[in-house]
């Protein structure tokens, strides 16, 4: 039997986020090939990555004010026509011959901004358009979609755009996010009522919310953890796989080594229910903080094609499940009106390490060579993974995920 329908508000918020994730897939891929095309170095290259997430740690917590305060609707629509101009204003200038990297860095400090904006409202918006016994499913859905735009068609269709001219992909992805604010502008919302937090105001409330609840706390620092061989991947892959870099891939194949990643992501999505209800939510976070070491280990050791594709596809699968529980948890132990100030918070710390791993990979890579800041990564990785294994296995997770009810602090096993 087919799951009954999460609704038409929710409907308009899924087709919204499908249409921007796939302008995403397709900017984020042509970002660092826009840098290459300038003759930007490895550490250029890097910094564009940087730029993009520097937006979290500067600017999240305020995002989280905004959309608890703000009608997210309008938040959704008028950010996505922000990003929209920001990439038209890129395709112009290569078309001019004016784009150089610091308009680029620029264009990708203005998206990752709207990023911070777009993201928390998104999570924040799926408790006000879905009863909490179908926000698993709807984390799900949402997250597959993601898979399939952001990181399953977007870096392929770029790919395809680029390889006639790079300001024919930019300006698709400008014309998707006019799409998406059009979508979103026929979602309706249903506020819940304010609750005894509501009062607050401060921008920093979600902050204190998270600190002070431990398993949202816990989660969120071994994310930012994990992040860090992330973002090492996401900085300096692109260096690594495209010629002349020692895979000597062209633009569309590395399109297509991202893409085995968004399968693996894909297909965890839409069987997460049903491995959540074999394994359990212990056995499944750790099978993501595995895929951690195996998105970075095979260029470690200067692995073949295959390998770097087949770590990608695990640990795409592995980063898709950790989104769609770790949601769901924070979902389910937040308070409905600091909703966004605590996502907004918990990616503050997550994705805060982002722009600085990118930056410090990149001085590395220009010092001590590519392969050589694998290494130091999957290191890393594998010590996260240590850490992590003892923790999730004293601590019960499942009650967050499969309440139908805010729930109180979940405690560790005795």
């Amino acid at each position: 039997m087919l799951p009954l329908s999460l609704g038409r508000p929710f409907n308009a918020l899924w087709f919204g986020t499908g249409a921007a994730n796939l302008g995403d897939g397709m900017a984020l891929f042509v970002l660092p090939l826009l840098a290459i095309a300038v003759d930007a170095s490895p550490g250029g290259v890097a910094a564009v990555t940087a730029a993009l997430t520097l937006a979290w740690p500067l600017f999240g917590l305020h995002a989280g004010w905004i959309v608890d305060r703000v009608d997210r609707r309008v938040v959704l629509t008028s950010v996505n026509l922000v990003r929209a101009l920001a990439l038209a204003g890129l395709t112009a200038a290569h078309l001019t011959g004016t784009l150089s990297l610091p308009l680029i860095l620029a264009g990708a400090v203005l998206l990752g901004a709207a990023e911070t904006l777009v993201d928390t409202a998104l999570t924040a918006t799926i408790p006000m358009v879905v009863a909490p016994a179908g926000r698993n499913r709807a984390n799900a859905r949402i997250e597959a979609t993601i898979n399939i735009t952001n990181q399953l068609a977007g870096p392929p269709l770029a790919g395809l755009l680029a390889a006639a001219t790079l300001a024919l992909a930019t300006g698709a992805s400008a014309a998707l996010y006019v799409l998406a604010a059009a979508g979103v502008l026929a979602m309706t919302l249903r506020r819940p009522p304010a609750g005894p937090r509501a009062a607050s105001g401060a921008v920093v409330a979600g902050f204190r919310h998270l600190w002070r609840q431990p398993v949202v706390r816990t989660l969120t620092l071994f994310t930012a953890a994990m992040n860090i061989p992330w973002a090492v991947a996401t900085a300096l892959l692109v260096v690594y796989a495209v010629s002349p870099g020692p895979l000597g891939l062209s633009t569309a194949q590395y399109g297509l080594v991202l893409t085995a990643m968004a399968v693996g992501g894909l297909l965890a999505s839409m069987v997460v229910e049903r491995l959540r209800h074999r394994f359990g939510v212990t056995k499944l976070l750790i099978a993501d903080a595995a895929g951690t070491v195996l998105l970075v280990a095979p260029v470690a050791v200067d692995g073949p094609v295959w390998t770097v594709a087949a770590g990608a596809v695990v640990a795409g699968a592995g980063s898709s499940i950790w989104r769609i529980l770790v949601a769901t948890i924070r979902q389910n132990l937040s308070p409905p009106d600091l909703l966004g100030r605590i996502y907004a918070a918990s990616r503050v710390l997550s994705w805060g390490v982002i722009p600085v791993g990118a930056a410090l990979a990149g001085l590395a890579a220009e010092l001590w060579g590519v392969r050589a800041v694998f290494v130091i990564a999957t290191v890393l990785a594998a010590v996260i993974l240590a850490a992590f294994i003892p923790y999730v296995l004293r601590t019960d997770l499942s009650a967050a995920v499969e309440t139908e009810q805010s729930p109180p602090p979940v405690q560790p096993v005795v």
